[in-house]
């Protein structure tokens, strides 16, 4: 097998679902990590955590993941032993030559970084020097720039039309998706894991050497977040796109115990 074929070796797949969608200031409410193990039976073994929240899950959250701040305080661990049980294995994971693979997979590995920092863990810096990681959100996003969210007279097929969203994402790639199952931490990381071999087998350019890959994700990474930035700015709103990848940079006043701001609305 050629060094260029990380698709086909193994993966840690990471996903996390949360308290909301500011990865800085939100809460981690359930985490998985799967290792993939392509050559071997089982082919793949998960590892989840359900976390006792120390702040209220919002009602728009558990709509989407179904996990109410009752039943988190009842079955839920520690947030201090989850967050360094859960940077242990994926550290582990990454120092024995895996990629950690994830959809967005910033949002999950800044959410990580900002719960070990509140709790004063030394594998904080740890986790913010992963590599190599691969986001199946940016590679789509390379790989098929101009998909459009409906049919047009360019693209009238509407099984190639979607969003960026990893339920979207994954049946453009011919995925099947089960939506009973989306937005449970091991369903979308293993679904996160398919998409990634979706796309690198079907782009030959996306399946260059791991470490070569990380690399090229951090400039395009970048080049995404520049692109949606201007364009909020023409629009007259707020250009708050973090530049940074794999790990977003915190702003110059944000404080580890800084509380999310509550919505009415979580995307999914």
């Amino acid at each position: 097998m050629s060094a260029a074929s990380w698709h086909l070796r193994p993966m840690a797949l990471y996903d996390v679902e949360s308290t909301g969608v500011d990865p800085l200031r939100d809460r981690i409410v359930t985490a998985t990590i799967v290792r993939t193990t392509p050559d071997q039976t089982p082919r793949f073994q998960a590892a989840s955590w359900l976390v006792s929240p120390v702040i209220d899950i919002p009602e728009a959250a558990t709509r989407v993941h179904g996990i109410t701040t009752e039943a988190a305080v009842a079955s839920g661990v520690d947030i201090a032993g989850a967050a360094h049980e859960i940077a242990d294995h994926l550290v582990a994971l990454s120092r024995s030559g895996l990629p950690v693979v994830g959809h967005n997979v910033r949002y999950d590995l800044t959410m990580l970084w900002a719960e070990l920092t509140r709790c004063g863990d030394p594998l904080a810096d740890a986790i913010r020097s992963l590599r190599p990681v691969i986001c199946t959100m940016t590679l789509d996003k390379w790989v098929d720039p101009w998909r459009p969210k409906a049919p047009t007279a360019k693209r009238p097929d509407p099984a190639k039309c979607g969003s960026r969203r990893l339920a979207d994402t994954a049946r453009v790639w011919g995925i099947p998706v089960d939506d009973s199952q989306t937005h449970g931490s091991e369903y979308d990381a293993l679904l996160a894991g398919r998409l990634a071999w979706a796309i690198a087998q079907a782009k030959p350019g996306a399946a260059i050497p791991v470490g070569e890959l990380h690399d090229a994700l951090v400039g395009i990474a970048r080049e995404q977040a520049e692109s949606f930035g201007a364009w909020l700015t023409k629009q007259g709103r707020v250009d708050d796109v973090a530049r940074e990848w794999p790990i977003q940079v915190p702003p110059h006043d944000w404080s580890p115990d800084q509380l999310p701001i509550q919505r009415e609305d979580i995307p999914v």
